[in-house]
């Protein structure tokens, strides 16, 4: 019997299998069951089901949204697993030990540096910042200048107190600041590693804040600058009170403390100058302050051209303390400042001026020649203008003079050398750059700093060395020179004394100083009774953290008494020589200098072609 297919097809229908409903439900089952053996997607799913037979999905409602709940129990799961990992893993990272590779310790030129600096805090006068750090000290001196008739200034309270004694002096004093200025323009990065250089651009504003006090800042012209604050002249038996016949703490003074002008001072003006033009580039991200100081700086230079004198002449009251010899040092020093600080060839022009490189003592030689100190520039002026050469290269009409001022820097290099007779040096190694006179620490430090530096400036042009005549050095062996000099002053010396008060633990404890050697005890000593406190052989109450002393004598000798001023008196302008050498010296070796940021100012330099030949004539 036959069919149609609805599809198509034949269907036979054999009579044989006419079974039963029951029959056929059963088969049909079998048949069920044995296609649903083999998994089937869900088109086929709805084929074989019903309605209301269809499978039926599980979700989980969390609020904001609803989710499978498969992919809810794995996020869940994942997360959970993930939570106990970490912590596991912690766990095992916090309880296994391990080896921790902390920094290397600070070098001893770090460790000194920063006590070196401290100096300066205990040195202030005027009213001091609540952040001063030196506990014995306080404001003083806030009636300096006020009772003058003086119409170029209001007042001249603050700076810095010169050393021992409470008298201010501005020709050291400028100079302190200007030799820190410079180790800050190139070796900002050892500052900042130290931790110290907020701390240094601090002690130079200090300095640089009261020098705009002392003339008329926002004058393009000026006649008259203020040159020092207190006096210190004993002679003739004065019993006057005054800032050296008296002992007393400098927040005790009563007496007065008089003024001195000066109208012809070329040497201090151009030295106050250089420390103004340096600290312009400290501050170059400051832009007021920086044009502040820029515009006086210029000022100065101009009134130390047109009004010829040295400061001290005449029988100056500062003559007896820091008589300057010359003042032409002070012109190429401050012409070379002022030009890295402007960028205007004219001051470049006149710093490298042969005349004045002459009348300065640049072409002679002479037993302080290449000792760079308060008094005498020019070893650091043909320094910082072979600078110049070495990275800028202006060429003409500067090549001749720059080339000699390079040459000379390497005779002087060459001087501080052991194997030259330049220089003597006492049996412990001191090197004697003031030929055996007292108070010799302050000219090595110079040295130290200049010898280190100029060996950076070298590397940094990938320079290996410099000739001495025939010989060829390179350039470790000045920052080896600099290391001896330095360790001697740390305490690798004959007698194996830190020359740095509270540097180590043998040290001088009778400094040559006022507010160090009388006791902060709510006791007044007026001008003469403090003189117990001077004489008395006891340390110091106070400890004067940083002060290098004046140092032994040419035999390695040192006596530790306060009296003395000639061993144990420390400067302004010692400490800043310190400062600078320290920071030169300090790390491990692989930070140099920077050099491009004291050229900020300068212009793109395009070599001027020298001027043709005379016409050719028969």
């Amino acid at each position: 019997m036959y069919g149609r297919d609805p599809w198509g097809g034949p269907l036979e229908i054999n009579a044989a299998d006419s079974a039963t409903d029951d029959d056929r439900s059963r088969n049909l089952q079998d048949l069920d069951r044995a296609a649903l053996s083999r998994p089937l997607d869900e088109t086929q799913q709805s084929w074989l089901l019903g309605p209301g037979e269809q499978k039926k999905k599980k979700y989980v409602d969390l609020g904001c949204i609803i989710v499978s709940r498969k992919i809810f129990v794995w996020t869940v799961g994942t997360l959970l697993v993930s939570a106990f990992l970490a912590g596991f893993i912690t766990l095992i990272v916090k309880t296994v030990p391990r080896h921790r590779h902390s920094h290397p310790p600070p070098d001893n030129y770090t460790l000194a540096l920063h006590k070196a600096l401290m100096f300066f805090n205990a040195q202030r006068s005027g009213k001091l910042p609540k952040h001063n750090n030196v506990s014995w000290r306080g404001s003083s001196c806030l009636d300096d200048g006020k009772s003058n008739t003086a119409t170029f200034y209001k007042d001249l309270v603050g700076g810095y107190y010169d050393a021992g004694d409470a008298i201010k002096f501005n020709f050291p004093a400028s100079f302190a600041m200007t030799m820190l200025s410079w180790s800050v323009i190139e070796y900002s990065a050892k500052y900042e590693a130290a931790g110290e250089l907020n701390h240094v651009k601090e002690i130079i504003k200090w300095g640089t804040d009261y020098l705009l006090k002392t003339f008329n800042h926002s004058a393009d012209t000026i006649d008259r600058i203020a040159a020092q604050v207190g006096v210190g002249d004993t002679s003739g038996g004065s019993t006057t009170p005054n800032d050296h016949y008296c002992w007393m703490r400098p927040e005790d003074i009563d007496y007065k403390r008089p003024v001195y002008e000066c109208g012809s001072c070329s040497d201090l003006a151009a030295e106050m100058a250089a420390a103004l033009a340096a600290a312009s580039i400290v501050f170059k991200d400051n832009k007021a302050y920086s044009q502040k100081l820029v515009h006086g700086a210029r000022t100065l230079f101009k009134f130390s051209r047109e009004q010829r004198g040295r400061y001290s002449a005449g029988g100056s009251e500062a003559a007896p303390f820091y008589n300057s010899t010359s003042y032409w040092d002070e012109f190429v020093w401050g012409g070379a400042w002022l030009y890295y600080a402007t960028g205007n060839s004219s001051y470049l022009q006149l710093a490298t001026t042969p005349g004045l490189a002459k009348h300065a003592g640049a072409f002679w030689g002479g037993p302080d020649y290449g000792v760079l100190s308060w008094d005498n520039k020019l070893a650091g002026a043909q320094v910082l203008l072979s600078r110049l050469r070495l990275f800028l290269s202006p060429g003409y009409p500067y090549e001749e003079i720059l080339r000699t001022f390079h040459n000379q820097t390497s005779i002087i290099m060459c001087s501080y050398l052991p194997i030259f007779t330049s220089f003597n040096r006492t049996k412990g190694g001191l090197i004697q750059l003031n030929h055996g006179r007292p108070q010799p620490l302050q000219y090595v430090v110079n040295a130290a700093f200049l010898a280190t530096l100029y060996g950076d400036y070298l590397e940094a042009a990938d320079t290996p060395g410099w000739y001495c005549g025939p010989n060829f050095y390179s350039t470790k062996v000045l920052r080896e020179f600099a290391k001896t000099q330095i360790d001697y002053i740390l305490g690798k010396n004959p007698r194996k004394m830190s020359y740095i008060v509270g540097f180590g633990s043998h040290y001088p404890r009778h400094a040559h100083h006022r507010g160090a050697s009388i006791p902060r005890n709510k006791i007044k000593y007026n001008c003469k009774g403090g003189w117990k406190w001077r004489d008395s052989t006891k340390p110091n109450p106070n400890t004067l953290v940083g002060a290098m002393v004046a140092g032994p004598d040419k035999h390695d000798g040192f006596h530790d008494v306060r009296t003395n001023y000639n061993y144990t008196e420390p400067t302004l302008a010692g400490n800043a020589g310190l400062v600078a050498a320290l920071v030169a010296l300090s790390g491990d070796g692989t930070t140099g200098i920077d050099k491009n940021t004291i050229f900020s100012a300068v212009p793109p330099m395009f070599p001027t072609p020298p001027p043709p030949p005379a016409p050719w004539k028969p």
